[in-house]
């Protein structure tokens, strides 16, 4: 496969797309076929399960493998010096909304925190500018949003892209806002600055489908641990928590308090976009309101208490808390709007 992708590299992306999508369109007749040959009451309990968990498992991986391939050879453009160097001296303001457009095609999650965090500081990219592009690199990603659009539609894709740009820029603002650069620990105060810059090597097309590969073998073999616990639990909520139980809880009926349960609920998860979107897609089908469940989402993926932990590292737990307490105001903000007007 080597000689034919660097030989005939765009008849090879041709015939993988081709092939990808022939097999996304047989998941869903394929699922049903094999659930109806077990001895299963067609409609019960653990037949919706059951089905919703063949259907879904080989759907998400398909559609991660897929987008995880194409963000990669995009991502091959933006390496952590070409990041740095673009953000490097901006202003608060438009610093902001530039690092959080950075953050949607970057390749970069919470483990990359604090690698990313000093190199930022280093290059002098401002503290403000810095977190939002560390809440909108793990929050408005290219699969939680691929994936999204693929299960739900552009229209709570664009919804999502949109509130969680919003986030990410006046989250970032009002932390530059504050002067907080003496919250961070004293030895990354105190590292020497450097220069990024934008050169580096340019790569063949076949060069960046290597790099794409990579990327699938790097994420998807990290992820898929998460992909198959979020779908086991949606499969469960799809096939035996009752829509009545479930409304009253995150419906629109539901109490006030359930917009900031649910952001408290979703901190302590460690998972990503890939693990939580199953998840989601069993909530809203058994009545949930979108923007409850969306401020859920956001916890997961924005404010895990992993990530917290690593950026301990870097961080005073002052700065921490004055981060952890703007990204959630604003999440909250979101799932209320959302529940005022959807």
């Amino acid at each position: 496969m080597k000689k034919l992708i660097q030989g005939w590299p765009r008849a090879f992306l041709l015939i993988a797309a081709v092939l990808w999508f022939g097999l996304y369109k047989t998941l869903e007749p394929l699922s049903h076929i094999l659930v109806d040959a077990l001895p299963l009451e067609a409609g019960s309990h653990t037949y919706d399960a059951l089905q919703f968990f063949l259907y879904d498992t080989p759907k998400v991986l398909l559609l991660l493998a897929g987008v995880v391939m194409v963000m990669g050879m995009i991502n091959s453009y933006f390496t952590p010096e070409r990041t740095r160097a673009l953000l490097a001296g901006r202003h608060e303001g438009v610093g902001n909304v530039l690092a959080a457009l950075l953050g949607i095609v970057t390749p970069f999650c919470s483990c990359s925190a604090v690698p990313l965090f000093i190199g930022f500081v280093q290059a002098g990219v401002p503290l403000g500018v810095t977190f939002s592009f560390l809440i909108s690199a793990p929050m408005v990603n290219e699969i939680a949003l691929t994936l999204l659009f693929a299960l739900f539609g552009w229209k709570i894709a664009a919804l999502y892209l949109g509130l969680g740009l919003a986030i990410a820029i006046l989250s970032g603002y009002i932390i530059g806002r504050l002067k907080m650069e003496a919250h961070l620990e004293d030895w990354v105060r105190n590292m020497p600055a450097v220069s990024a810059t934008l050169e580096g090597d340019t790569l063949t097309l076949a060069e960046r489908i290597h790099a794409g590969f990579a990327s699938v073998r790097e994420i998807v073999g990290k992820v898929w641990p998460y992909v198959l616990a979020g779908i086991a639990l949606g499969a469960a909520i799809h096939g035996y928590v009752p829509q009545d139980f479930m409304a009253s809880l995150m419906g629109k009926d539901a109490p006030w308090w359930s917009v900031p349960a649910s952001v408290l609920i979703g901190v302590p998860m460690y998972t990503n976009a890939a693990g939580i979107i199953p998840i989601v897609e069993a909530l809203l089908a058994k009545g949930a309101s979108l923007g409850t469940v969306l401020a859920f989402m956001m916890s997961v993926i924005a404010l895990s208490l992993p990530e917290m932990v690593i950026l301990r590292k870097v961080l005073k737990l002052r700065l921490i808390a004055v981060f952890v307490g703007v990204v959630a105001s604003g999440i909250i903000l979101v799932g209320y709007i959302f529940n005022a007007v959807v």
